[in-house]
């Protein structure tokens, strides 16, 4: 069953991305030379990955230098396709002048390819027309700014809203953008909404789209979705459970009753995490979506990702949701293997290798601590609560990878900004690559991140502050852990704590 399990898991991730690729060529081919370079961009980017799966799923392993080597030569040729774009978008004609008067004076014309505005991540609609905001209502947001909040010196047409580029006079961004945002609603009601970001520059930047541009809800085909995908990982986590207990639970259904401790913790760490997200989101009047959760019959499940459905205030709200799942799902699975530790004793249903415990730094230690000599032993017996703990501290640490719409990527976008944010996300896939070497789940989830969560989330309607202090060091700590849960210790250190002898 395993398998084919595999087998099918291969069938459909090669199918998914031949469908994303001809997909995202069709939506391309209307735009031109410059739609069809950013098309073979995101093939470029996505080719290395395939290519490893496959080789790994007809057993094929390349060496580190065949890996290294095939990742260098993809990252030159994203490089060279990204800067033969920025050439041709300069080449392009300027777009003709909009039907409505900017009164503002200009200091120059606006290049497209340098928009303050990142693209739209996935899952949220892109708009590519151009139709130029009412002359009426473009006057009425040019009446909100002030010498004394922001002073624009040029207006420039965008999506369908526009960009007021310009000085920023206030000394606080938030009561700046509190302040503009409430004459908006005053002048126009709720048809708009006021974007202050930093544009290509490092430069304050207003923006202003209108609501009909805010995320969407879930259709009802996403809605049943995530109803398939919370069934599938309950049961692959009930079989995860039988798996390490030593069976098969499709070949062997009637040891159903045996699986409930580990699977019943595996969903209560995942519920936690989720909840957390949830009530912190509705705490700060965010909608969030139900989790589309990712099931993976070794480990039970991926964890999930959600889609937020309004727009976030700023980057502090962004932190606080992204570190509330996984300090909640770390908390609990860290008392799972506290307590399971205590309670492991000569005669615990779980044999393991002493060795297992070197797989990682935190766990190893935290069993050197409670278990001491034990682990000298060749095996060591064990609580299952244990297992669950362990468990649960890899699934939020792999949710914590500082990549794309993770909660690791999400914690970097809202603390050091977006460019360190794209820049981590890059490393975390390489890093991703490397470790599949070993083991085949990074690859998996290194494909996941891909084709799921490779973008960042969209800009807050205030950008320009970052957390405080104390959340910047709540996310490096919870970064940390997440690396001493997924390194290894190594032999001398193992060797010297006196794990697996």
């Amino acid at each position: 069953m395993p398998f084919a399990f595999e087998n099918f898991a291969t069938v459909a991730i090669a199918t998914s991305a031949a469908v994303i690729l001809g997909w995202g060529f069709y939506r391309a081919r209307p735009y031109g030379k410059l739609g069809v370079l950013a098309w073979l961009q995101s093939v470029v980017l996505m080719l290395p990955w395939l290519v490893f799966f496959l080789l790994f799923a007809f057993g094929i392993y390349l060496s580190l230098a065949g890996v290294l080597l095939v990742l260098a030569l993809s990252t030159g040729l994203y490089i060279a396709l990204g800067n033969r774009l920025r050439t041709l978008a300069k080449e392009l004609p300027p777009p003709p002048p909009p039907a409505i008067a900017d009164p503002a004076p200009t200091d120059g014309t606006e290049d497209p390819a340098r928009s303050p505005l990142p693209p739209m991540p996935q899952g949220q609609p892109n708009f590519p027309d151009l139709h130029p905001m009412p002359a009426d209502d473009l006057k009425a947001i040019q009446g909100i700014f002030g010498i004394d909040t922001y002073f624009v010196t040029e207006t420039t047409p965008f999506q369908d809203g526009a960009i007021f580029k310009g000085n920023l006079r206030g000394a606080d961004p938030v009561a700046v953008h509190t302040t503009l945002s409430q004459k908006l609603t005053e002048r126009l009601g709720d048809r708009y909404r006021l974007f202050m970001i930093e544009n290509a520059e490092k430069r304050p930047t207003v923006v202003v789209l209108p609501s009909s541009n805010d995320p969407k809800p879930l259709s009802i085909g996403q809605t049943i979705l995530v109803g398939f995908l919370a069934i599938a990982t309950g049961a692959t986590c009930f079989a995860a459970s039988g798996l390490l207990l030593g069976f098969d639970l499709f070949q062997s259904p009637d040891r159903f009753a045996e699986t409930l401790p580990i699977g019943l913790g595996l969903l209560a760490v995942l519920g936690t995490h989720e909840l957390a997200h949830q009530i912190v989101a509705r705490r700060e009047n965010v909608k969030l979506s139900l989790p589309f959760f990712l099931p993976v019959l070794q480990i039970g499940s991926f964890g999930s990702f959600n889609r937020f459905l309004s727009l976030l205030p700023n980057r502090q709200t962004l932190c606080d949701i992204a570190l509330a799942g996984p300090i909640a799902g770390g908390i609990l699975s860290l008392l799972f293997l506290l307590v399971g530790l205590e309670l492991s004793h000569p005669g615990s249903p779980f044999q393991i290798p002493a060795e297992f415990f070197q797989g990682s730094i935190l766990v190893g230690t935290l069993a050197k601590l409670v278990l001491g000599a034990e682990l000298t032993n060749t095996t060591v017996d064990i609580d299952p609560l244990v297992v669950v703990g362990w468990l649960g501290l890899v699934i939020n640490a792999i949710n914590l990878l500082p990549a794309g719409q993770l909660d690791g990527g999400r914690i970097v976008q809202a603390i050091y900004g977006r460019t360190v944010a794209r820049r981590t996300t890059i490393g975390t896939l390489v890093l991703l690559a490397l470790a599949s070497l070993t083991t085949p789940l990074a690859l998996y989830w290194a494909i996941a991140i891909v084709f799921l969560q490779r973008d960042l989330e969209r800009p807050a309607l205030e950008e320009l502050s970052e957390p405080d202090d104390a959340r910047a060091a709540l996310g490096l700590l919870v970064l940390f852990l997440m690396v001493a849960t997924l390194l290894p210790l190594t032999p001398s250190l193992a060797g010297r704590l006196g794990i697996g002898g």
